[in-house]
């Protein structure tokens, strides 16, 4: 991840401006520690905090085409570069960065080229030649960006709101999926997939075709120059992402070049469920594992740094952010810059406890397809901001366009949660790699249940969050939040504390409107609330707590009705590569 700002219309465009655009750029360092960059033109600024993953020697931004009249700053990762560098070869290229490809595109074709852009990304782009500009953001916002107006009329744009908050007037979060032209003076949606209607797909369920689908997501996302690794919390997710990695790696002679074995990590609690499955699957993948641990009072002793990095005061997503910004900064520490996650499986596939209750086919896929339209405020949002934090780059390949596309079209009948039939959560995605003859994963992994990762930490993680907040906010202070937080009022003493935080560091009302608001159940959209009439009354984001369909029996005995399974022999990795050794830190 990088670190961008942009802005223009400025009426003074003075050495003391210029000054002040690089301060709050800085305020963006953490994000791209490795350069900065800014380029200035008339009453124009770009500005670049650089995380250098591809190309480390000669990627710093901005970046131009060939006679500069045309600059970008890019946040982000094009996957296809050299694909689109074949469908490009009058242009010259300055750089080996994949991001340089957006500049010759735009020459080449205007605005209307992003839609072939495979990555996540979020840029601005300036044409000096007429001083118009756009930004875009990519179809499912993985990658954060924020844009405000000053009271002179300048039009800003950040991966971050401390980088324009104190200086626009209002500001929002860029919809994903979208182009701002300056040209046409608004925002354009350029993601438009079948799915986004929200009709009821019918394409049967094909195993093999989900399947490939993803480890092509996977594979696509190993595209770096510097060390990296997979985030592993030993549950159905990021275990995929683990196994189809480590078997491309090990398959692929040469492939990895940083050290004898792929590095996973995990954080928990002493005794956490998560840590346990983890070092289980790593020792399965004979992947390095590094489990890191922490103690309530850590995490707790986070929490304001936690909020100013996150920008939100979202309860369930600052409980999740907690343990991944204290594990980002180990996995810094170790000289990585890159880890794949496994963010985005339950909004595609029903994985929430609460999707137990779904009340039949359409209202599953409805919820799914809202789910993922908000994954730019929740989990995108953390996963990003958690990492970014200390300059790691979170890539995610549930969230790859074509496999997004191929899961969504499946009749979501074949994503009903049956228990009688013996499908739990994420049936589908369970099946389509529970291989007989090569496995990818131990079967009670593979059919291991849901934990919401602030759950699967540890249980005690947020009875201590709990607590903490019960002795700083007091009844008093709850009974008359509504006056002193009139938009989206904490309910619990809990959002109570995050929310006082998050007003010190935030305190315009622009700040507080880009965090969500409404009636929630264990991650559950306010629509699916209504599903079942007791949940208003516990509307607790743990859906451990709140719904009651934890079984640890799943985690053991649940494996679906046998399914016929055509694959190619085992072959097991090569020891003399990749050993069995977990270091704990």
């Amino acid at each position: 991840m990088c670190g961008i700002l942009a802005v223009f219309g400025c009426i003074d465009n003075s050495q003391a401006k210029r000054s002040r655009i690089i301060e709050l750029s800085r305020r963006l360092r953490h994000r791209g520690p490795d350069w900065s960059g800014i380029h200035c033109f008339d009453d124009c600024y770009l500005a670049h905090q650089r995380l250098a993953i591809v190309d480390p020697a000669s990627g710093d931004q901005p970046l131009y085409n060939e006679d500069k009249t045309v600059v970008v700053t890019v946040n982000g990762e094009i996957y296809n570069h050299n694909q689109l560098r074949e469908k490009l070869k009058s242009h010259q290229f300055r750089t080996g960065s994949d991001c340089e490809v957006i500049a010759h595109l735009y020459e080449e074709y205007g605005d209307d080229f992003v839609d072939t852009l495979d990555g996540m990304f979020s840029f601005v782009l300036l044409d000096t030649r007429d001083k118009s500009f756009i930004a875009a953001r990519d179809a499912i916002g993985i990658t954060p960006l924020y844009m405000g107006w000053g009271l002179e009329g300048s039009v800003w744009f950040a991966s971050e709101m401390k980088a324009l908050s104190d200086d626009c007037e209002r500001f929002i979060a860029f919809p994903p999926g979208h182009i701002y032209s300056s040209k046409q003076g608004g925002l354009r949606r350029w993601y438009n997939p079948p799915w986004y209607s929200e009709e009821i797909p019918l394409t049967p369920y094909d195993r093999m075709v989900l399947r490939e689908a993803f480890e092509r997501a996977v594979v696509k996302r190993l595209m770096t120059d510097v060390p990296f690794g997979v985030l592993l919390s030993g549950g159905l997710d990021s275990s995929l992402v683990a196994a189809v990695a480590s078997r491309h790696l090990a398959e692929s002679e040469g492939a990895y070049q940083w050290g004898s074995q792929l590095h996973s990590f995990c954080i928990g609690l002493k005794g956490s469920p998560d840590l346990r499955a983890a070092r289980e699957v790593a020792d399965y993948l004979q992947t390095r594992l590094h489990a890191f641990y922490f103690t309530v009072q850590e995490g707790i002793d986070a929490l304001e740094e936690v909020i100013y990095h996150i920008e939100t005061y979202d309860v369930t997503t600052i409980r999740a952010s907690t343990p991944m910004f204290l594990m980002s900064r180990k996995i810094k520490s170790l000289g990585v810059k890159m880890v794949l996650s496994g963010e985005g499986s339950d909004e595609i596939f029903g994985g929430y406890l609460y999707f137990h209750k779904a009340p039949n086919k359409e209202e599953f896929h409805q919820e799914t397809c809202r789910k993922i339209k908000a994954l730019h405020l929740y989990d995108c949002l953390r996963a990003n901001k958690a990492t970014s934090a200390w300059g790691v780059e979170a890539r995610v390949p549930f969230l790859d366009k074509e496999f997004i596309n191929i899961a969504m079209s499946i009749n979501p009948e074949w994503k009903m949660i049956k228990r009688d039939e013996g499908r739990i959560e994420k049936w589908i995605l369970r099946d389509a790699f529970d291989d007989e003859k090569k496995p990818y994963l131990p079967k009670h992994i593979l059919y291991r249940q849901k934990e919401q990762f602030s759950d699967g930490v540890g249980y005690s993680w947020i009875d201590g969050l709990k607590n903490h907040a019960n002795k700083h906010v007091t009844d008093a202070m709850l009974a008359n939040a509504s006056f002193i937080y009139p938009e989206n009022t904490p309910t619990t003493k809990e959002g109570y504390y995050y929310r006082a935080i998050f007003e010190k560091f935030f305190p315009k009302s622009a700040a507080r409107q880009t965090v969500p608001g409404g009636p929630s159940v264990a991650c559950s959209t306010a629509k699916a609330v209504e599903w079942d009439a007791a949940w208003s009354k516990n509307l607790d984001p743990s859906g451990r707590a709140a719904l009651g369909v934890h079984e640890a029996a799943y985690e053991e005995a649940v494996e679906p009705k046998s399914v016929n399974h055509a694959s190619n022999s085992f072959q097991p990795f090569q020891e003399g590569i990749l050993g069995k050794t977990a270091a704990v830190v």
